[in-house]
């Protein structure tokens, strides 16, 4: 039963709490605002890698990376985009059972006409009040069971 670990906004901060997490998986998705090709090497040394260009993954190494893509893993098609408001119609085909985003930092998971959406919300650094997160898939026979995952981290250390 295929493991996908989903992640998003990462920002350039790979967290220990993140990485153990990741450890393990059999597929990695990112959801863009990734931050620097550092985190990529770092993702791709745990498990193989499918990657979405974010809002602020602007640079220069960040340019052959798509907005978009579709991959299928254990038999299951999943789409993924940075800002679900840039999702495309046609990119929503018969066979997409999943679609993976990122950008509000905010971790949800929702069904709606047989599709699930989730965005594993950020982990990197914290924005607002909003949880430190991840997500996985687990596939089995065709079906998806998902959870979202709030990781265990340190409150920022307060200034004296």
């Amino acid at each position: 039963m295929p493991r996908i670990a989903l992640i998003s906004d990462t920002h350039n901060l790979l967290r220990p709490e993140a990485m153990a997490f990741l450890a393990g998986s059999d597929h990695i998705v990112h959801g863009g605002d990734i931050g620097g090709p550092e985190i990529l090497a770092r993702l791709a040394a745990i498990a193989p890698l499918s990657v979405v260009r974010g809002n602020n993954d602007t640079a220069p190494w960040a340019a052959d990376i798509p907005v978009s893509l579709t991959v299928t893993l254990g038999g299951v098609a999943i789409h993924a985009v940075h800002d679900i408001a840039d999702l495309q119609p046609d990119a929503l085909d018969a066979r997409v059972r999943v679609v993976v985003s990122g950008h509000s930092h905010k971790p949800s998971m929702v069904e709606r006409d047989g599709v699930l959406f989730i965005n594993p919300g950020s982990a990197g650094p914290r924005r607002f009040s909003l949880p430190i997160s991840v997500a996985e898939l687990q596939i089995d026979d065709g079906r998806v069971t998902a959870r979202l995952v709030t990781l265990a981290v340190p409150p920022p250390a307060r200034p004296r």
